[in-house]
């Protein structure tokens, strides 16, 4: 009784994962082996021309290249930012926590607008670099892939120490303890203990923020429009285009995107499984 119980309380569930997202991911894999004039068939000529075409070549290299970089980054400044949460404790961590969940929810189109608002050609900081005479400041290359990575990094890091805090608290306090009185220092034990137990964390979080990064779209497109190629540009291009659509092809870089994703995760899982061992 209670197992029916749960089933339909799960059916729901079940009914929207089907309809929202098990269905159109099978309904793009079936299309991306279509031919593009869209009749019956099967081919792999999208893929094909997936890495046969520069422009999608250079879409997939410079979303990995992105991806990777700004995960890394937000990865150095989360571990940095949730190591002095946790050690400061009480109310500046709730504070702390209270602010991260707050600009985490901040992406998007209006992340792009405040960039430009701020380091735009007319923006405030540009305006008052000129001012100043502050070269860096008033001649910020915003719309080239620089300040398109610095987008990418700004919300990153908050999600990742979001994820990578609560880790923290795996750490003991006597273990530091014991790596003092055998004569090592603050850096010896996060190099040796620290890094490695949160190591399985830190993995993870960053599967997350490549699988964030490289699947964004609407900060990229509205900082760069179609003036910088990567993949979630090139995508959205083939099923919006102005003058020619082609759901098919773009199908097949909605999967390989996906392919992209999936292999990070299960290269985690791998890197983080625990090994074998006696007992």
């Amino acid at each position: 009784m209670k197992k029916r119980t749960y089933l339909a309380a799960l059916l729901p569930f079940l009914i929207l994962a089907g309809m929202f997202e098990i269905l159109p991911v099978f309904t793009i894999m079936v299309k991306s082996f279509m031919p593009e004039s869209g009749e019956l068939g099967f081919t792999f000529q999208n893929y094909m021309n997936i890495f046969s075409k520069p422009l999608y070549y250079t879409a997939i290299r410079n979303s990995f290249i992105i991806s990777v970089v700004s995960s890394v980054i937000g990865l150095m400044a989360a571990f940095i930012g949730g190591k002095a949460a946790c050690e400061k404790g009480g109310k500046a961590k709730k504070v702390f926590m209270s602010v991260l969940n707050m600009v985490s929810n901040f992406s998007g189109v209006p992340l792009a607008f405040s960039f430009i608002i701020l380091l735009g050609n007319s923006g405030v900081i540009t305006i008052l670099g000129r001012s100043l005479g502050v070269q860096g400041m008033a001649e910020f290359p915003l719309y080239t892939v620089w300040g398109l990575m610095l987008t990418y990094i700004y919300f990153q890091i908050p999600l990742s120490t979001l994820l990578l805090i609560p880790s923290f608290d795996a750490i003991r306090k006597e273990w530091k303890e014991a790596v003092s009185l055998l004569g090592g220092s603050s850096r010896v034990f996060w190099m040796k203990v620290g890094i490695p137990v949160l190591l399985p964390s830190i993995m993870g979080t960053f599967s997350t923020l490549f699988a964030n990064a490289i699947s964004a779209y609407a900060t990229a497109y509205a900082l760069l429009m179609n003036n910088f190629s990567i993949l979630p540009i090139r995508i959205a291009e083939q099923f919006k285009g102005d003058v020619v659509q082609r759901p098919q092809f773009g199908s097949a870089l909605a999967v390989l995107l996906m392919v992209m994703m999936t292999v990070s995760i299960l290269i985690t899982q791998s890197i983080t499984k625990p090994k074998g061992g006696g007992r």
